[in-house]
């Protein structure tokens, strides 16, 4: 039966129901118990014999002569439910079988009892319509199998796959996990704009759009409030986080979105030797509790998060591949090694930096991790503090697993000095072309003149429950981005 024939003859129901004064989209419902309840307490309400109500859509419908099984779910457990003509009587019958289909929502009333094959079901005396479904919900065995569709449709995707629908339950502990430890550790949960008259925080192109009231350009932050949060370890808050989407005008791939979820903190009086410390702490909790285990399987890669992990050094790994030293480079010599190794690179605004960066993810491909990713140049690292030992290179790290980056922590740079130099070399770059150098944000200079204390600062994408969930970062999103469709089927 085409889809037209199908929405019609259930359109015809939904205004059979009001002729006979029923309301098929109600606002009430009388549910005693929900799915997973009434399992948990079969045992007990079969024995007392007490009424239940259930409520739920109607996820399949099996009809055997004078009698009707079928499931409902009500998002916590499926429930089997049973009708036989000479228990819940004719006019219950007759009204099941005329009126409800598979997708609606409908709330049954009865007892509980145990088939002959040991199901847990409910015997049903009374039956009503909570929502009548107008289309048909896809087949569970088959699937939604057009990956466009699946997105597109995510909440029939979800509705039809209990995996699907368990990996966005961990999703949500994945998240909380994050917070839950901060807040254990004494960090003050902070909300910063999402509109900036300049970006920062990151090295990324950003949407663009127009304040109407203050007719001025904005744009979309690229990153969770780094430098708003540095603003206040200068304000006197030793210890602040949030968790909130950032929006980055990029190319897509399997590990790059262009509107996602991040996690950032600062805390006042921590370098970034703790902060591997910490972070390495905080990865073991996550891989805790949303998977109770530490080793996963990651694109190939065995990553056991329990092992000690690596440090990789950054110039080391790029010099001993390409015979290319980053502290002692020019462009065209980076150039020529992209080029003799027939690696692509964007000519559009190349620079030493960018270069240098396209040498590294090749190597990095190769890395299989857990660990971190140390001396970095200075020139590739606006907003870090300079290492004591070489200052020709920063305190940062990167987390490696499975051959990318997932987390990037620094000794934030408190000099006023060094930093508003930092910046005009990076306008440098972008008035050059290169529109992903961060741009010259002199307020937040300005505010590091008042003094800030040492402060280590930390961030993480849902890049890192993508990878743990073995998929990709669309497919670990509960509504990515689509272009709008040509047509509704």
């Amino acid at each position: 039966m085409s889809l037209e024939n199908i929405r019609n003859e259930r359109l015809a129901k939904i205004e059979r129901l009001k002729e006979d004064g029923i309301n098929p989209f109600p606002s009430h419902s009388s549910r005693t118990h929900s799915g997973v309840v009434f399992l948990e307490k079969h045992s007990t309400l079969e024995e007392d014999k007490e009424p239940v109500t259930l409520a739920g859509r109607v996820m399949s419908i099996r009809e055997h002569g004078g009698s009707v099984f079928f499931d409902i779910f009500d998002g916590t457990a499926r429930v089997q439910g049973y009708l036989k003509k000479d228990v819940s009587g004719d006019e219950v019958f007759s009204f099941f079988a005329k009126t409800v289909d598979v997708g609606d929502f409908i709330e049954c009333s009865g007892t509980a009892f145990t088939t002959k094959r040991g199901m847990p079901s409910l015997s049903v005396f009374s039956c009503r319509i909570l929502a009548k479904s107008v289309r048909p919900i896809p087949d569970e065995w088959f699937g939604i199998k057009d990956e466009d569709k699946r997105y597109r449709k995510r909440y029939l995707d979800i509705l039809i796959s209990k995996e699907l629908a368990d990996r966005f339950r961990r999703r949500s502990i994945f998240w909380n996990t994050i917070r839950t430890y901060l807040l254990s550790h004494g960090y003050v949960e902070v909300e910063t704009p999402v509109l900036e008259t300049a970006t920062g925080g990151a090295d990324a192109r950003p949407f663009v759009t127009h304040h109407n009231a203050l007719d001025i350009d904005v744009y979309l932050r690229i990153s969770a409030g780094e430098l708003w949060q540095k603003r206040l370890m200068v304000a006197g808050l030793p210890k602040v986080f949030e968790i909130g989407r950032i929006f980055r005008n990029e190319g897509m791939s399997a590990e790059h979105a262009q509107d996602y979820t991040q996690v950032e903190f600062y805390e006042a009086f921590k370098d970034y030797e703790q902060g591997m410390e910490m972070v390495t702490e905080l990865y073991r909790k996550i891989a805790d509790d949303v998977y109770g285990k530490r080793t996963f399987t990651i694109r190939g890669y065995e990553v056991d998060l329990d092992a000690s992990w690596e440090r990789y050094d950054f110039c080391k790994l790029i010099n001993d591949k390409f015979g290319i030293d980053p502290l002692n480079t020019t462009v065209d010599d980076v150039r020529g090694a992209l080029e003799s190794n027939d690696i692509k690179f964007d000519k559009k605004g190349f620079n030493l930096e960018r270069g240098i960066d396209t040498l590294w993810k090749h190597i990095r491909k190769t890395l299989s991790g857990p660990g971190f990713l140390i001396g970095v140049p200075v020139y590739m690292e606006p907003l870090a503090k300079r290492s004591e030992k070489d200052p020709r290179v920063v305190e940062r790290f990167q987390v490696l697993i499975a051959g990318s980056e997932v987390g990037k922590g620094f000794s934030e740079l408190n000099d006023p000095l060094d930093q508003a130099e930092r910046f005009a070399h990076q306008q440098e770059l972008r008035d050059a072309g290169d529109d992903e150098a961060q741009m010259n944000d002199k307020s937040y200079v300005e505010a590091l003149e008042y003094g800030m204390p040492p402060t280590f600062g930390f961030g993480v994408s849902e890049r890192l429950f993508s990878f743990l969930e073995g998929v990709s970062v669309r497919e670990a999103q509960i509504f990515p981005i689509m272009r709008p469709p040509q047509e509704e089927a």
